[in-house]
């Protein structure tokens, strides 16, 4: 009976024994720290920095320019036209037909685009080109020049010629018409012609 009361007195006591101590030897687990998650305002202000960092130069004085992308852009198309010259300003038409032409970057050139738009009457010649006055005198730098099928020279500083087939002669030259050969024929060889130029 003795042993029945002890072993219920020590089963007592563990019941009313506090849940939360334990035995000395043992340590707390660590507590887990949630990594901190930057908030959606502090990433967007972070974003807008960097894009304002990148988009806008400030010039020695303090004062913000034009953004760095616009500036690029004009900068490009400012080479473009410097390096296309009056390709990108003077159109040739034969005809009706507009046809593709890479102008020379020269006197004579600058001068027909002076005197744009214009219209000239083309009259065939030698078979093997089409001739037509300007109607007055333009610089020129007159070399002795072997021409092909689509040059365009200037004869004499006042008359253009377009031709469909070859030539030697003291020209200066004005550009070449991307076309070809049978292209050429078919638009100057079947007879007389009018060229416009703007």
């Amino acid at each position: 009976m003795k042993k029945i009361c002890a072993i219920f007195a020590m089963m007592a006591m563990i019941v009313i024994m506090p849940t939360g101590c334990r035995p000395q030897n043992e340590e707390p687990a660590a507590e887990q720290s949630s990594p901190v998650q930057p908030s959606s305002a502090q990433t967007e202000i972070a974003e807008n920095s960097e894009e304002e960092k990148d988009a806008v130069q400030f010039s020695e004085n303090g004062a913000s320019s034009k953004p760095i992308a616009e500036e690029k852009r004009e900068e490009s198309k400012a080479d473009d036209e410097e390096k296309g010259g009056a390709e990108n300003t003077m159109r040739l038409l034969i005809g009706e037909t507009e046809v593709p032409v890479a102008w020379e970057e020269n006197g004579s050139v600058k001068a027909l685009q002076d005197l744009c738009p214009l219209t000239i009457r083309m009259s065939m010649y030698g078979g093997f080109e089409q001739v037509g006055p300007i109607g007055q005198n333009i610089v020129r730098e007159d070399q002795q020049t072997v021409t092909d099928s689509g040059d365009i020279v200037l004869y004499s500083g006042n008359q253009i010629v377009i031709f469909y087939g070859s030539n030697s002669w003291a020209y200066t030259r004005l550009g070449h018409i991307d076309l070809p050969e049978q292209e050429m024929l078919n638009l100057l060889s079947g007879g007389d012609v009018t060229i416009t130029l703007e």
